[in-house]
């Protein structure tokens, strides 16, 4: 009996320590990518991302905008430049290039039509691209080009 009580407590330990392994490997530490803009437009930023592309407020002070997709899933922040409360990191603003942002949709179709319907610019007409994206693109108050896209398995 001492036997079979000792056999079960060692697989269990295996048991344990190989479940705990798993989880370790499988589980890396959470990230989320957050991207941030230095701009001095935090109004006219507010505006578009809620009023053009549905987006919501996290966050916002003074100096600091976050916000976030219609589903929560992703943010951007924007941060006035030369605030007194960052480190010399944060102080340069954007300077209206070399820098874009992809919000990836399930109806590119019926966004371009929406967007077009609010009278935005569209900086690339609805397309279909020869690696299978379909997506259009326009522009935020800062420049930012923003490509709006449905990836498709090729």
């Amino acid at each position: 009996m001492k036997k079979i009580v000792f056999m079960v407590a060692a697989l269990y330990s295996v048991a344990s320590v190989l479940a705990q392994t798993s989880s370790m490997i499988k589980s890396p530490s959470k990230m989320k990518l957050n991207a941030g803009i230095i701009t001095s437009k935090l109004a006219e930023t507010k505006e578009f991302y809620c009023e053009v592309l549905n987006f919501g407020v996290t966050f916002e002070n003074d100096f600091y905008l976050l916000l976030h997709t219609p589903n929560h899933e992703a943010e951007v922040s924007f941060l006035l430049p030369d605030h007194p409360s960052q480190q010399p990191i944060f102080q340069r603003p954007f300077l209206n290039q070399g820098v874009y942002l992809t919000i990836e949709v399930n109806d590119v179709d019926s966004i371009y039509e929406e967007l077009k319907g609010k009278g935005v610019e569209m900086k690339i007409g609805i397309r279909d691209e020869p690696w299978g994206d379909r997506h259009f693109a326009i522009q935020d108050p800062n420049g930012i080009g923003i490509d709006i896209v449905k990836y498709s398995p090729q």
